[in-house]
């Protein structure tokens, strides 16, 4: 009867008398034979030591050592993410999307964590001989009248449409499949083609043979040629070359990227630069200088804008974009290797 009384029944609540430091909620007890399938993860980036100009002037943790055990302890209750040491400072984070990445860097910012992350890549698989890579089961909610841009769009980034069926009230619901690598970035521009009336929804599907290189950002970046803090006058003159990222008064350095260029060619400017002061009066009123409001980047919208040569410095307090080289003379240097 003692015996009955003791025995768990499904749902019961029960304490276990391991002297266990580490077990916490993520750890279950299910037999060996149990078969327990877990999504792989999908995506990868690079969380590293922040060592821009302006390191540590912002966050509280900014270590190495610091950064190694915070990612650690995310393994312990993040089953589905995988950690890897990848150099000095230096460690390498899969997971099953852009979106899982994210929360995890916007937590430990809040936790006050200074750190970089690369742009997300695909893991790519060797299968029987052939190099593959993750696809995604993609389903669209879109606007009937603007559905032609994001189908041409998405075609360019080898999706393979699978149905397209009318949900009324003026919207089409496209399903297709699609290289996990081509969602990188994308989801930005469908909200602007779509006008931000457009839903997207995606999911693992399989791992198959690699398609070659398919459509990334078509825009350059502005980059920053000094250190300082910016000037409305400045600004002003730069804001018609793109879209600008910042605003009056906020810390720029060499190679940080301060907006998007309006063509596909990085260009280098300098946002700090005055007016020239003179005592002689001018013979007509200044114009008034009248500053476009810039782009406010989130951290998941910075992590899909940025390219390969691109890092994400996040701070408690600010997100940065930067170049991996910030003078221009490494930059050069770098791109004929």
């Amino acid at each position: 009867m003692e015996s009955e009384r003791n025995q768990p029944n499904v749902e019961d609540i029960i304490d276990l008398d391991e002297d266990d430091n580490k077990r916490n909620s993520s750890h279950t007890d299910v037999d060996e034979d149990e078969d327990k399938n877990i999504e792989e993860p999908t995506l990868t980036v690079v969380f590293a030591v922040n060592d821009s100009p302006l390191a540590g002037k912002e966050g509280k943790h900014v270590t190495s050592n610091k950064l190694r055990e915070r990612l650690e302890s995310e393994m312990v209750t993040n089953v589905a993410m995988k950690l890897d040491t990848v150099g000095e400072g230096k460690y390498k984070v899969s997971g099953r999307g852009e979106l899982q990445i994210t929360i995890l860097a916007e937590n430990m910012r809040r936790e006050d964590y200074e750190f970089s992350i690369s742009r997300p890549e695909v893991i790519v698989k060797e299968i029987e001989g052939v190099k593959c890579e993750p696809y995604e089961h993609l389903v669209i909610d879109v606007p009937e009248d603007l559905s032609g841009g994001v189908i041409e769009r998405l075609g360019k980034r080898k999706a393979e449409m699978k149905s397209m069926l009318p949900m009324g009230q003026g919207f089409q619901r496209i399903e297709l499949e699609i290289p996990a690598r081509a969602l990188i970035g994308f989801r930005g521009q469908f909200l602007t083609d779509t006008k931000g009336e457009g839903i997207m929804n995606h999911s693992f599907l399989e791992f198959r043979p690699f398609t070659g290189e398919v459509e990334s950002r078509s825009y350059g970046a502005l980059i920053s040629m000094t250190s300082g803090s910016t000037l409305a006058f400045s600004l002003f003159g730069i804001q018609d070359r793109g879209v600008l990222f910042i605003g009056v008064q906020t810390d720029v350095y060499e190679g940080m990227i301060i907006g998007e260029h309006s063509r596909n060619n990085d260009l280098v400017v300098n946002p700090i630069k005055g007016k020239a002061q003179s005592n002689v009066r001018s013979s007509g009123a200044d114009e008034a200088i009248k500053l476009v409001p810039f782009r406010n980047m989130s951290l998941e919208r910075a992590l899909e804008w940025i390219e390969d040569d691109e890092l994400l410095e996040v701070t408690p307090k600010s997100i940065r974009i930067r170049k991996k080289f910030l003078t221009e003379n490494e930059r050069k240097r770098a791109s004929r290797k």
